[in-house]
């Protein structure tokens, strides 16, 4: 299922900054630095997760999300400069279901994001793909019924890569989603988790695209 979130922050580069790497994460973005025009949009429209800046030009994001709550049950992460007890305690009184302050680390942001929608069942527990399947909670892959002994890491590549099936995922984005922006390694990381990964699953389903990245492709995949 295609996942749409909605992203409301009218500085121009976090803004930017969150659409490109919840793209990168495999999610359809819209993004709108008005609060106004947010309301029509964000009204108008089905969305599985908004995010919304507190702070936003024409109508803030606590009557945004007052207004949200009127046609839809969708999660919400309010995210604010504001720091204190009581704009917490608002965000939630008007039925967020998360709150992060600024400044916030993005990779942080998009695991809480996908819980989120996790809980909201919009993101599926279990990633399917012929005799293969990866449970998200447990964190426990299986081929035909049979478990295979992946590391976290190695799970968490392969699920990145099953999750943008289709596309190539770079090398930089695998670092950056499995080890966080603040990693700092060559290659020869990726290189030898791939390797490792390979070697346990069954059937070799993930294919190199030389100087880009890596893809997943084979029968029922």
């Amino acid at each position: 299922m295609d996942i749409h979130v909605f992203v409301a922050e009218d500085d121009e580069q976090i803004g930017n900054a969150l659409r490109a790497f919840l793209l990168d994460a495999g999610y359809y973005v819209e993004l709108c630095a008005d609060g106004g025009e947010t309301r029509e949009r964000l009204c108008g429209k089905k969305f599985h997760l908004a995010i919304l800046d507190i702070m936003l030009p024409g109508m803030d994001g606590q009557e945004l999300l007052k207004e949200f709550r009127k046609v839809s049950d969708a999660p919400v992460m309010m995210i604010t400069a504001l720091s204190g007890e009581g704009s917490q305690l608002r965000a939630f009184d008007t039925l967020a279901d998360d709150y992060v302050q600024k400044p916030f680390s993005m990779q942080v942001l998009l695991k809480r994001a996908e819980a989120l929608l996790r809980r909201s069942g919009a993101l599926q527990r279990e990633i399917r793909a012929g005799d293969l399947r990866l449970n998200r909670e447990t964190f426990k892959a299986s081929w035909k019924g049979e478990d295979l002994p992946l590391t976290l890491k190695e799970f968490e590549i392969l699920a990145l890569l099953l999750d943008n099936r289709g596309r190539v995922v770079s090398q930089e984005s695998l670092l950056t989603k499995v080890w966080g922006y603040d990693y700092y390694s060559g290659e020869g990381t990726i290189h030898t988790h791939i390797k490792n990964l390979r070697a346990k699953l069954p059937v070799n389903i993930i294919k190199t695209i030389r100087g880009v990245g890596y893809t997943v492709e084979g029968e029922g995949v």
